[in-house]
């Protein structure tokens, strides 16, 4: 039995004539006909009694009215709930985020615009480690998930929203406090806050002193970057972090940038994807990471565009 069949039977119990049911239909008379008798054919019982004049329902006509009717009433609610989502008049979207997101991602305002666009979305919001949410988008709890690039793992999909490099950030009073660039030869001499491992830009900065053959004193480990910036205006260390945050706190302490190295910590949004892009994000999900990829273009100074989309793996 076809979708098009109910439209037809319906047509003609309504119509109580084919050449008008037909009309309805848009299609020519036999093929209506054709149809309609395929249909009972298939159902097994006569559903029209036809004469010259008229077409009235048997009674099996009857009763199978009253369940076409409920199905394409079924399926017209179906479409329309489609519709809803496809067009963010409803829906969910569950994303997640790694703990001291970098200034430049201002995600409450983010929320609040989203909200403000698609009222109708419900969102919820989880808050985790780079392992714990990578976990959670494989299993489909979050659809996505807000991360360090470097702690993105195969299987995912990642988009690169935004990029910093990082500097030195030290007390005001410290003596490179004046300096307008440092090494990491000179770093190297000094105490640091950092992150703890695995944790923030931690594995960047290791990665840059070792490959340079350089090792460093690590005074402070911290979980939150609000303590490690407390730490370092008081003298206790210092430390690199993106150069929008240096700026924020550019009142408290100083900042200037390295001398022989880029150290870039990319931001990225990971989903679960593949490389035929079989599996595309649903539509609210979609629009989050469009307002979030144009955040991240506004920081950097461009026009807002799709960032650079990977398939880890």
């Amino acid at each position: 039995m076809e979708l098009r069949q109910l439209v037809h039977f319906v047509a003609v119990a309504e119509e109580e004539s084919f050449t008008r049911a037909a009309q309805r239909a848009n299609i020519v008379q036999s093929a209506l006909s054709t149809s309609i008798r395929q249909l009972e054919e298939e159902l097994g019982a006569k559903l029209f009694i036809r004469s010259t004049r008229h077409v009235r329902l048997t009674a099996a006509g009857r009763a199978f009215l009253e369940k076409a009717l409920l199905a394409l009433q079924a399926l017209k609610h179906g479409k329309d709930a489609i519709a809803d989502i496809t067009s963010l008049r409803r829906g969910k979207l569950a994303l997640g985020t790694v703990q001291s997101l970098p200034s430049f991602i201002d995600l409450p305002a983010l929320l609040e615009t989203f909200h403000h666009r698609y009222p109708e979305i419900e969102v919820r919001l989880c808050q985790g480690s780079a392992i714990q949410l990578i976990e959670k988008v494989h299993s489909g709890e979050i659809e996505l998930a807000i991360l360090p690039v470097d702690e993105a793992r195969p299987g995912l999909a990642i988009e690169i929203v935004c990029c910093d490099s990082l500097v030195l950030a030290c007390a005001i009073g410290h003596p490179l406090a004046k300096a307008a660039t440092a090494s990491l030869l000179e770093l190297s001499e000094e105490a640091f806050v950092d992150f703890e491992p695995a944790q923030g830009t931690r594995k960047l900065v290791d990665r840059a002193f070792a490959e340079v053959g350089l090792e460093r004193r690590i005074a402070f480990e911290v979980s939150d970057l609000n303590t490690l910036v407390d730490l370092v205006k008081r003298g206790l260390g210092i430390a690199l972090v993106p150069e929008a945050i240096a700026k924020v706190q550019r009142d408290s302490i100083a900042y200037a940038p390295l001398a022989d190295v880029d150290i870039c910590w990319e931001l990225a949004v990971a989903s679960s994807g593949d490389k035929s892009g079989e599996h595309p994000l649903e539509a609210a999900a979609a629009a989050f990471l469009k307002l979030l990829v144009d955040q991240g273009a506004g920081h950097r100074g461009e026009n807002a565009s799709p960032g650079e989309l990977r398939v880890i793996g």
